[in-house]
């Protein structure tokens, strides 16, 4: 029941960065290492979680900047509060770090109001589904052919996962060589690869064409930089079907999303609660979409998205991510997990039904 007069008496935010299980690298970037923000708000005896994947400095821009502005605000309010944390960003810019910090608070504040109510998430958003449908992702451009098949095969056959998805890019003429042996460990699963911005528009159109003709790949995600809003445009209109072009995993606010959509530029809008301003963001963005008439796809963190995305209406899937669900399994209790290629939110616990391990991530904890 909610006690009226009750404020948010505490904020924390810490860093951790865990290395991967092995060097892992898509279409334009390399890393060894994944840095998560955890936060923890409090009110009322009960604690709220969110977290986000960034840099460590996000961690202090909420504890520096923005903590300030979220004790003693309404726990029950957690729109209200993100409106008032865009406002305080406003000449740091909505963007980047500053969206990363509001979207660990604003999944917190979420989770916290759902335990002061003893509400499963799902149940205080309004559940439109019992669980959701995960693509198996990672294939990274490091990977021997070993690696690569082992991995796909495994989410096929052992998570029932009915699509996966790998990366290309680097190495443009070893792609084919690499699809090859991701067909081959699927059988009959669909196939998505993903170019993370790395290629330009002449090579995405000729690359989007042979992966559809030769290897069946029906999703092709960011070929060129979710910023060329007019060379997603140009690549979708030439794309043969039924390959879908994807992109969206960089939007910071709702005006990049409309920017997408405007333009006509993408079939599926993907977004990420880490990035997107957390779930207040997330279902702004999900609705917009759906006004649109897109499909709407979540990117990665995917123990963070059930709970909101089991209340979206036009949803197609979850990014079920390799590194990501590595640490989520990792740190948190309660991490789902998957079962004929789903996974379903706990309904018997409050809130996001997660909770950090502290004393296993110690050992990764940036001071």
């Amino acid at each position: 029941m909610r006690r009226p007069g009750l404020q948010i008496d505490g904020v924390t935010a810490q860093a951790f960065t865990l290395p991967t299980d092995s060097p892992e690298a898509d279409g334009t970037m390399t890393w060894s290492a994944t840095t998560v923000i955890v936060v923890h708000v409090t009110a009322g005896g009960c604690t709220g979680l969110g977290y986000t994947y960034s840099d460590a400095a996000v961690a202090r821009l909420i504890e520096a900047t923005l903590k300030h502005r979220i004790v003693g605000s309404d726990p029950f309010a957690p729109t209200k509060l993100w409106d008032t944390l865009q406002a305080a960003v406003r000449n740091m810019g909505r963007a980047g770090m500053t969206a990363n910090a509001i979207s660990a608070v604003d999944t917190a504040v979420w989770d916290l109001k759902a335990k002061l109510l003893d509400l499963p998430l799902v149940t205080l958003l309004g559940a439109r589904r019992d669980h959701i449908e995960i693509y198996g992702s990672g294939g990274f451009t490091t990977y021997s052919d070993q690696q690569l098949a082992q991995q796909l095969h495994r989410w096929v056959h052992d998570a029932g996962c009915r699509a996966v998805k790998i990366k290309v890019g680097t190495d443009p003429a070893r792609d084919p060589h690499r699809l090859e042996i991701a067909r081959c460990a699927i059988g009959d699963a669909a196939l998505f690869m993903d170019a993370n911005g790395a290629m330009d528009v002449k090579a995405a159109i000729a690359s989007g064409r042979r992966a559809m003709e030769a290897w069946g790949v029906c999703w092709f995600e960011e070929p060129v930089s979710s910023d060329d809003i007019e060379g997603l445009t140009a690549i979708r209109a030439h794309l043969p079907a039924p390959m879908e072009l994807a992109a969206g995993e960089y939007i910071y606010n709702v005006d990049m999303a409309r920017q997408l959509l405007a333009c006509h530029a993408v079939d599926v809008l993907q977004a990420d609660i880490t990035r997107c301003g957390g779930v207040s963001g997330l279902l702004r963005i999900a609705d917009l979409a759906d006004a649109f008439h897109i499909p709407f796809s979540a990117h990665c963190a995917p123990a963070l998205h059930l709970h909101a995305l089991c209340a979206v209406r036009n949803l197609r899937h979850l990014e079920w991510f390799h590194d990501h669900v590595r640490i989520e399994q990792r740190l948190f209790d309660g991490a789902p997990v998957p079962h004929d290629g789903r996974i379903a939110p706990d309904l018997t616990q409050p809130g996001c039904g997660l909770t950090f391990r502290y004393a296993d991530a110690a050992p990764f904890a940036v001071h």
